[in-house]
């Protein structure tokens, strides 16, 4: 045992000597090994962080929800008013569904205000007490609407931040009125989105939320332009999509067609688009590391060549081809897990210096750079591997050598 450590020891230095020996050669051969495995880290981070970043701009939406509308007619169909998403069917879907914990709708009416003597387009929402529980709104000034804005029907208003810079600029917009259309309102708060959707929901930059009830004042009649529910529990998304579709099936023409949808379909959407993207460029980070191997193989086998005197030497000293053998493998080894090593650092260095230059640098709301620990071992495990099955032909090469023909060599 003692002699096996020995020679174990003496194959690492003499590994480590031949390296030294050759510093540049050795760091040119290690430059593609360095390139692949930084390419694996990297592209498992770029991987993640776009998918991360997806579920959180869809989420923003507001997370396991379901949106159901009236769908367009056709030509040759009509719509009657007992079509339409009616109040009474928030109620039923409330009542009826036990996996709905939340239910909202709104009603979105273009209008317009006067802001600085001129006319400025904005969008007026009409909104159920539930909706800002399922879009997930903030409210940094003033506060939302209670139970007695719905019940009493009161003419108040929460608008959106940049609303209120343009209608009420460098004013306390809470408690002051603004008129809209024929009516005017008071502003009991300012509200903004967890994470913007960039006006791909019913909510814009200029919106205005008023109480659902006083949606009437302006089309006549209260209907529901979106239902929104909001599932208690993420695998009961789809389970809920069905119920809602057949609750408003039992309760309306069964001509009347709905689009029933959820956001899973496009996360899954999105989940899948970057398992591609991923593996596509896992592929190319592999690329660059089989072109590493062949450098380090080739290198191998004109290393072995020069030190074909050498290993002459050795073998006519008593050093058995097996030794010959794993000197060569280590020094094969040693390339990679360096290189391996370098380039990993330098991949997880990147997400690390972006995190701090966050502090000072404004990046979209819900963007984080997460590094996958798995991806690091991967990168490391898969070059060292890469370093050893690359090596292997010219250290079998080396450990063959006759020592006369050897020593002969010039």
């Amino acid at each position: 045992m003692a002699a096996s450590k020995i020679r174990w020891s003496e194959t690492w230095h003499l590994a480590i000597e031949a390296l030294r020996a050759n510093r540049v050669r050795a760091a040119l051969t290690m430059l593609g090994v360095v390139i692949g495995s930084a390419c694996i880290v990297l592209v498992v981070t770029v991987g993640l962080t776009g998918r991360t970043y997806v579920r959180h701009q869809i989420e923003a939406v507001g997370s396991n929800v379901v949106f159901a509308s009236l769908a367009q007619a056709s030509a040759s169909q009509t719509v009657a008013l007992g079509d339409r998403i009616s109040p009474g069917d928030l109620d039923a879907v409330r009542q009826e569904i036990p996996q709905a914990v939340h239910v909202a709708g709104t009603n979105d009416i273009p209008s317009s205000i006067v802001a600085a003597g001129q006319a400025w387009p904005v969008v007026l929402i009409g909104v159920t007490p539930e909706f800002q529980q399922i879009r997930n709104l903030i409210i940094p000034r003033g506060r939302y609407f209670d139970d007695g804005d719905f019940s009493s029907v009161s003419k108040v208003c929460v608008v959106s931040e940049h609303l209120a810079e343009v209608a009420l600029p460098g004013q306390d917009p809470v408690g002051q009125s603004i008129r809209v259309g024929e009516l005017s309102f008071t502003i009991i708060g300012v509200f903004r989105e967890r994470i913007d959707t960039f006006g791909q929901s019913e909510i814009r930059a200029d919106s205005l939320l008023v109480p659902f009830p006083l949606v009437r004042y302006y089309t006549g009649d209260a209907f529901v332009e979106t239902l929104y529910v909001q599932a208690n529990r993420p695998e009961n998304v789809r389970l809920l999509t069905d119920r809602v579709a057949q609750v408003l099936k039992g309760r309306h023409r069964p001509e009347a067609e709905y689009n029933v949808q959820n956001l899973s379909s496009i996360l899954d959407t999105s989940r899948r688009i970057s398992f591609a993207l991923t593996i596509v460029l896992l592929l190319v980070a592999m690329l660059a590391l089989l072109i590493s191997g062949i450098g380090i193989m080739n290198i191998m086998l004109v290393t072995v060549t020069e030190r074909t005197r050498e290993i002459g030497i050795r073998k006519a000293i008593g050093a058995r081809p097996q030794e010959i053998l794993y000197q060569f493998l280590v020094e094969a080894m040693l390339i990679s897990g360096v290189g391996a090593v370098i380039g990993i650092v330098m991949a997880v260095a990147i997400p690390l210096s972006v995190y701090i230059l966050a502090k000072f640098l404004p990046l979209p709301d819900g963007l984080s750079i997460p590094v996958s620990w798995l991806s690091v071992v991967l990168a490391f495990v898969v070059s060292c591997a890469t370093g050893v099955l690359f090596g292997y032909l010219p250290a079998r090469t080396a450990a063959q050598l006759q020592p006369v023909e050897s020593l002969r060599f010039e």
